[in-house]
């Protein structure tokens, strides 16, 4: 069945044709079968969404999420979560405690944040993924979930996790809207080489992505360079990792000069701006790797330290940041943002060429925002893409669409029980903190 979405703005994010107002989107089995004007008097009748006075542009994708962390909201406060000691003094303090039952409500709780926000797609990366995907069907999300591997030079570890990977993304339909993905934590830190490559293979084996954290520090390159003389990007070249689908989170400490070997691959920076700053951590080079060519994407990571999932907070964040640390206004402008937060994404999720835009062919996943919601200058003085990056809000997304259904309507999100997700959720920390209670008693 098709569905016209009409509105008075439609942003398509494709370059020739970048707004139609008032434009129409017609869907067809969850795809874009034509974008355009308003042929005369608007269309009306059965099939038919007049959102009215709204923009319509493509749904924004959390390239680097963690949704089952929504548990531990807040608890690294004031802690850099890049930093090991950090990292395990809050957070591993906690997830030590972290069973497959306390996952499900979190990842609800995460699944509704980001259709409030205007999320249509996300990569997540975390334990239990086999806890995460039956979630995120019901959500209704487009997703790339990745089995988090820790191996730590573990023959028996190496093994164990390799084989639940296989499974994991065997268990997921290749040509679904969720498909598993293999998520190494972190190259040469927890995954070693023999590692790696059995990865790689699986990745290619199965025609999947692989999704790590990569140069929160400059650990990864202190490794490579002791270990094989050469900085890691040049070892991972050689270990095939940018022959597949490759997501590298926060790359805040990447080597500029190292940027080129990344143009043109399949691998994707997936740059956090928020957590950069919180963490007190550089600035990831976006726009030398924007000029080298590289694909950048943008990401929310866990909420234990960024604390929330607004996309459009994070783009927001991702210009200033970088006029901030670069002492050059608008160094990355706010259609490359844009662009960095749909199509960039899409492209770190290996979607087709078109995705991220509405445009025929692209699937069909948009968001809608009142006009009046978005605290635009007059026109002529702001553009619409610099008012949906400065003058607005997730919290403005009224309307959300993935694959041609709708999963929120009139700011009410219509997949997923938020309250229902949230008391559960409530539960569930009573439950872990009162294990780690319990196990800090124990051992005094």
């Amino acid at each position: 069945m098709k569905t016209l979405v009409v509105a008075d703005t439609v942003w398509t994010g494709y370059p020739a044709n970048p707004v139609f107002e008032p434009g129409v989107v017609e869907v067809e089995d969850g795809r874009i079968v034509a974008v355009g004007p308003v042929p005369g008097p608007r269309p009306a009748g059965p099939g038919v969404m007049d959102l009215g006075e709204a923009v319509v542009m493509p749904g924004l994708v959390n390239a680097h999420a963690h949704t089952p962390m929504s548990l531990m909201r807040g608890v690294a406060e004031g802690v850099s979560l890049l930093t090991m000691d950090g990292f395990l003094q809050t957070l591993r303090a906690h997830e030590e405690f972290l069973t497959p039952e306390l996952v499900a409500a979190s990842v609800a709780v995460s699944c509704a944040d980001m259709i409030r926000t205007g999320t249509t797609a996300f990569a997540d990366q975390y334990f239990y993924a086999d806890e995460i995907v039956p979630t995120v069907e019901r959500s209704g999300l487009r997703a790339r979930v990745a089995w988090g591997i820790v191996e730590l030079g573990d023959d028996e570890a190496r093994a164990r996790e390799l084989a639940a990977t296989t499974a994991f993304v065997e268990s997921t339909d290749p040509a679904g809207v969720i498909r598993g993905w293999v998520g190494p934590h972190a190259f040469f830190v927890d995954n070693q080489v023999e590692a790696i490559r059995a990865e790689v293979d699986l990745a290619v084996r199965l025609g999947v992505g692989l999704h790590a954290h990569f140069s929160t520090s400059s650990e990864e390159d202190e490794h490579c360079l002791a270990e094989y003389g050469r900085p890691a990007l040049h070892v991972m070249k050689d270990l095939g990792l940018l022959d597949v689908p490759l997501i590298l989170a926060h790359c805040n400490t990447v080597p500029v000069d190292q940027l080129p070997l990344l143009a043109g691959t399949r691998a994707t920076m997936a740059v956090i701006p928020s957590v950069a700053m919180q963490s007190g951590a550089p600035a990831a080079p976006v726009r030398a790797a924007l000029d080298a060519g590289v694909n950048v994407a943008l990401g929310s990571d866990n909420v234990c330290n960024n604390t929330n999932v607004d996309l459009f907070e994070e783009m927001r964040t991702l210009g200033k940041l970088a006029a901030f640390t670069s002492k050059v206004p608008n160094q990355v402008t706010s259609r490359e943002i844009l662009d960095i937060a749909t199509a960039g994404g899409h492209r770190a999720l290996d979607g087709g060429p078109d995705d991220g835009r509405l445009v025929p062919g692209a699937v069909a996943d948009l968001i809608a925002i009142p006009i009046s919601d978005i605290a635009r200058g007059p026109r002529g003085a702001q553009s619409l893409e610099s008012a949906l990056i400065y003058c607005t809000s997730g919290a403005s997304v009224r309307s959300s669409m993935v694959a041609g259904r709708w999963l929120m309507r009139d700011g009410v999100v219509g997949t997923i029980d938020a309250g229902a997700a949230r008391a559960q959720q409530q539960a569930d920390w009573d439950t872990l903190l009162g294990r780690k209670v319990a196990a800090e008693g124990a051992r005094r």
